[in-house]
C-alpha cells in the first residue's frame, strides 16, 4: 500500500526535462555528496516516489527531481533492469555515466539505517537482453548489462548462500519435501530444480517477466510463481503446510534414526505426537532411535560455526593420535559457508597408513571417546569399497566407504564463543557427527561428494553421464567411451576431466 500523502506535499508537476538536475535541497543538508538518487516513477505512483524522496532527503541523501549525468542510482520498484532500459529508451534519455539500477528495497534499506548500506545481488536489477541498437547510441550501450545464458546444470551455475530469491525456494523446498514424503519422485525433482536455479539468480524475480529463459520452470513452477507475486504466497504451499500428513511426517522424520517406512507405520497406526509414539508399549524402537529420542532437544536444535570448529578440533586430536599424518576434512554445509547446520561431516584420509590402519581407525576413535565420556551413541559402518568397482549410475547413490554415525558429546568449554543461550547449568550439548574413511588416492572424489549441495551432486553427475558420457560417484570417474578410470589428486581436475570450469564450495549451495 501507498504511504499517505502528507498535507505539505504535492504530486511533481510535468516540466521539460533538463540537462543539468535541479537541487532538490541545500548542499549542507547532503550528508553523502558521492551518491545521487534518481526515483523512477513507473510502477510506483507519484505520490510513493514523493513520499520516498522526502523521506530520503530528510536522511541526508541526495535525490534529484530528474534525471541527469550527476545520477549515480537510479532506484525503482517492481521494474527489472530491462524494463528500466526500456523506459530510457522510450523518454529519449541519454546518460553518459553508468549509474546503479536498484530496487527500491536498497533505498528503503539506506532511509532504515540512516546511511548507504552495500548493494548485494538481491538489490540489484540483471539487465538480461542485449539492448545495443545502432539507431540508438544512447543509454542502452552504456549502462551494465549481464546477457548470459543460465545452464540447467547447478554444476555449471555458481550458488553462492546469497539467495535473492527466498519467497519463491522456500515454497519449492516445501512443496520438494512433501513430494518426498509421498515417494511422488518426478514432482520432487521437478521443484528441487526450480528451486536450485532460482537460488542461483543475480536478481529478484518480481514479474513473470523475468522467468523468461530461464531453466527448469515449467508450467506448474510457473503458476505457483504467478501466484506468489499476485497473492504473497501459494495456496498450494499453505495447504501443504496445513496437511497433517505433511506435519505428522516432518516431526517423525526430525527424530534421528526414524525414516519413510517407520514415519509412514505410524502415521497409520494413528499417531500424531511425539510424546505419544514415546509412551507407547507395543512399539519397538532400533538403538539409533532411542538415541534420537533421549538427545532430542539437542539434536533438533541448529549446530553453530563454533561449535562446528571446536567439534573439529577434537575430531583431529582424537585421529592423528594413531595416524599422525591424517588429513581431516570438514565437509558438507560448513564447507559450503554456512553459519549454520544440523550436523557435522568430516572427512579422513591418511597418505602413509597401510589398508589395516585405515579399517582400525574409526573404532579405535570410538574407544578414545568413549573411555573420554564424548560419544553418546555410534554406528560403525564397515566399507565395501572395491577399487575396480564402476562408479554408481544411480546419482543419489551412497558410497562404500567405511563410516561413524555418531551422537558426540561436545562440552562447553571447548566452544569458542558466547554460550548464553545455553540451558542453564548445562555443561555439554549432545550434537551428530558423521565420520568417513577414504583411500588416499579417492580423497578428491570423496570431497567433491560429501562437500554437496545435494542438487549440485545431482546435477554433476547427470552432466557426466549425459552430456560427457562418464559416470561419477564419491569413488571415481568412468570415461565410458576410453573405458579408463580418470585420475584425479584434486577437486579442480575433476571438473578439468568433465570440462567444467571450476566451482569453489562456497559457490555449490544448490
Amino acid at each position: 500500500m501507498d504511504p499517505p500523502q502528507t498535507s505539505h506535499l504535492s504530486p511533481r508537476k510535468k516540466r521539460p526535462r533538463q540537462t543539468g538536475a535541479l537541487m532538490a535541497c541545500s548542499p549542507q543538508d547532503i550528508k553523502f555528496q558521492d551518491l545521487v538518487v534518481f526515483i523512477l516513477e513507473k510502477k510506483m505512483g507519484t505520490t510513493r516516489r514523493t513520499f520516498l524522496m522526502e523521506l530520503a532527503r530528510r536522511k541526508g541523501f541526495r535525490v534529484e527531481n530528474e534525471l541527469s549525468d550527476s545520477v549515480t542510482h537510479i532506484v525503482a520498484e517492481n521494474n527489472s533492469g530491462s524494463d528500466v532500459l526500456e523506459w530510457l529508451q522510450v523518454q529519449k534519455i541519454q546518460v553518459s555515466s553508468q549509474p546503479e539500477l536498484l530496487d527500491v528495497s536498497w533505498l528503503i534499506e539506506c532511509i532504515g539505517a540512516g546511511k548507504p548500506v552495500e548493494m548485494t545481488g538481491k538489490h540489484q536489477l540483471v539487465v538480461r537482453r542485449d539492448y545495443s541498437d545502432s539507431t540508438n547510441p544512447g543509454p542502452p550501450k552504456t549502462l551494465p548489462t549481464a546477457v548470459q545464458k543460465i545452464s540447467q546444470y547447478a554444476c555449471q551455475r555458481r550458488t553462492t548462500l546469497n539467495n535473492c530469491n527466498q519467497i519463491f525456494t522456500d515454497a519449492f523446498d516445501i512443496l520438494a519435501e512433501n513430494c518426498e514424503f509421498r515417494e511422488n519422485e518426478d514432482s520432487c525433482v521437478t521443484f528441487m530444480r526450480a528451486a536450485s536455479v532460482l537460488k542461483s539468480l543475480p536478481f529478484t524475480i518480481i514479474s513473470m517477466k523475468d522467468t523468461e529463459g530461464i531453466p527448469c520452470l515449467g508450467s506448474k513452477v510457473k503458476c505457483i510463481i504467478e501466484e506468489i507475486i499476485e497473492d504473497g504466497e501459494s495456496s498450494e504451499v499453505k495447504a501443504v503446510l496445513n496437511d497433517e500428513r505433511y506435519q505428522s511426517f516432518k516431526l517423525f522424520t526430525s527424530v534421528f534414526g526414524v525414516g519413510l517406512k517407520t514415519s509412514e507405520k505410524w502415521f497409520r497406526m494413528g499417531f500424531r505426537t511425539l510424546s505419544k509414539v514415546r509412551s507407547d508399549e507395543s512399539l519397538k524402537f532400533t538403538r539409533m532411535q532411542r538415541a534420537g529420542f533421549l538427545y532430542y532437544e539437542d539434536l533438533v536444535s541448529c549446530v553453530t560455526r563454533a561449535e562446528a570448529e571446536a567439534v573439529s578440533v577434537l575430531v583431529k586430536e582424537a585421529v592423528r593420535a594413531f595416524l599422525p599424518d591424517a588429513f581431516v576434512t570438514m565437509t558438507g554445509g560448513f564447507r559450503r559457508g554456512k553459519k549454520m547446520g544440523h550436523d557435522v561431516d568430516f572427512l579422513i584420509t591418511s597418505p602413509g597408513s597401510t589398508e589395516d590402519e585405515e579399517q582400525q581407525l574409526l573404532q579405535k576413535v570410538m574407544n578414545l571417546w568413549e573411555k573420554k565420556g564424548l560419544v553418546l551413541y555410534y554406528d560403525l559402518v564397515e566399507s565395501t569399497f572395491e577399487k575396480l568397482r564402476l562408479p554408481s549410475r544411480k546419482v543419489d547413490a551412497l558410497d562404500h566407504f567405511q563410516k561413524c554415525f555418531l551422537i558426540f558429546k561436545l562440552p562447553l568449554q571447548r566452544v569458542d564463543s558466547d554460550q548464553s543461550s545455553w540451558q542453564e547449568g548445562k555443561t555439554w550439548k549432545a550434537i551428530r557427527v558423521d565420520l568417513v574413511m577414504c583411500p588416499y588416492e579417492r580423497r578428491a572424489f570423496a570431497l567433491l561428494g560429501w562437500t554437496g549441495s545435494r542438487q549440485f551432486e545431482r546435477d554433476l553427475r547427470r552432466y557426466a553421464t549425459h552430456e560427457r558420457k562418464m559416470i561419477l560417484d564419491n569413488h571415481a570417474l568412468y570415461d565410458k567411451t576410453k573405458r579408463i578410470f580418470l585420475k584425479a589428486e584434486s577437486e579442480e581436475e575433476i571438473f578439468a576431466h568433465l570440462g567444467l570450469d571450476y566451482i569453489e564450495p562456497w559457490e555449490r549451495n544448490a
